[in-house]
């Protein structure tokens, strides 16, 4: 089952006058499992706000489909069933963090004993039970992220939006709430994250689109995204270079990267095979061969240059 179905989904700013209109996102089409982490990436005005702003039925679609947890997008009923984050939430800074617990519980149709256990557990999650009666203007960006999350979870959602989620928040923070979203995963929610931060995606998402001027460029899994299926490394017991043939060496452009250590780049994945093979065929010890990985920011960059340049992706 899918958490999140997009199907042909179009957005115009200012549609009918050509001087002045914008396409913030272009026959867009991509889904997102039950039970997973998505992490959605993009430049300043590539249109993540717009989409996340359309699955939130905060503006509206030009035109395609949308199914939110398997019902239609203008179903008011699932609202019940998702929780958001905005970047840029703001509080009512005379609020006490509990105060502001409160308010956002009662909107969601909480409140007496259930409401109270709620907040209790919500704020020693994040580690702010004893900041809870204290007034939010004293709170650090980092805490205020960590209510902000809090209060994103009081209906206990199937669905969770969040925007810049670790923004402000110091590593130690970004970990607690990496576990926090990986727990909420494993009772089989579905967490979309908007965020600039690569790194954080890389480490916690299952899969990960890359939006840049309203078109997806790329949608897969993480791994798929930073695994190179081009070039290898080789940890052997000694050395390649006077051993193996040269005609090896060249076909598969092997060098020194470090001591015992080369890479190599095939240009099909069984190739990796006839280099393994020449490698044995010489008495050279492999100790070890794998997949060079990328950063998921190399991949990005990559990328968006291409597509800026007009290139194939």
């Amino acid at each position: 089952m899918y958490s999140i179905e997009i199907q042909n989904l179009t957005k115009i700013y200012s549609p009918g006058h050509p001087k002045k209109e914008v396409k913030a996102l272009n026959d867009f089409n991509m889904t997102v499992p039950q039970g997973s982490i998505f992490g959605l990436l993009g430049p300043n005005g590539a249109g993540k706000t717009t989409l996340v702003k359309i699955l939130l039925g905060i503006t509206y679609p030009t035109s395609g489909d949308i199914k939110l947890l398997g019902h239609d997008k203008f179903d008011y009923t699932i609202k019940k069933r998702i929780g958001y984050l905005p970047e840029n939430h703001k509080f009512p800074l005379y609020l006490t963090g509990q105060d502001v617990m409160k308010f956002y519980g009662r909107l969601s149709g909480l409140s007496g004993s259930e409401l109270d256990k709620k907040i209790d557990d919500l704020l020693g999650l994040m580690d702010l039970s004893k900041w809870k009666k204290t007034k939010v203007r004293t709170y650090s960006k980092g805490m205020m992220q960590r209510l902000g999350l809090a209060q994103s979870m009081l209906n206990d959602p199937d669905l969770i939006f969040l925007d810049e989620p670790t923004d402000g928040v110091d590593p130690i923070g970004r970990k607690e709430i990496r576990d926090i979203l990986i727990s909420l995963k494993e009772r089989n929610k579905t967490i979309f994250i908007n965020s600039h931060l690569l790194s954080e995606v890389e480490l916690i998402s299952d899969r990960a689109g890359i939006l840049n001027k309203g078109i997806l460029l790329k949608e897969c899994t993480v791994k798929e995204l930073t695994s190179n299926l081009e070039e290898y490394t080789i940890n052997v017991d000694g050395m390649l270079e006077g051993i193996l043939p040269q005609a090896i060496i060249e076909e598969f452009k092997v060098q020194r990267t470090a001591e015992g250590e080369y890479s190599a780049v095939v240009k099909e994945s069984m190739d990796i095979n006839t280099l393994v093979d020449a490698i044995r065929n010489n008495n050279i010890t492999l100790k070890e061969i794998s997949l060079r990985k990328k950063s998921l920011e190399d991949v990005f960059i990559n990328l968006i240059n291409k597509a800026e340049k007009g290139e194939t992706i």
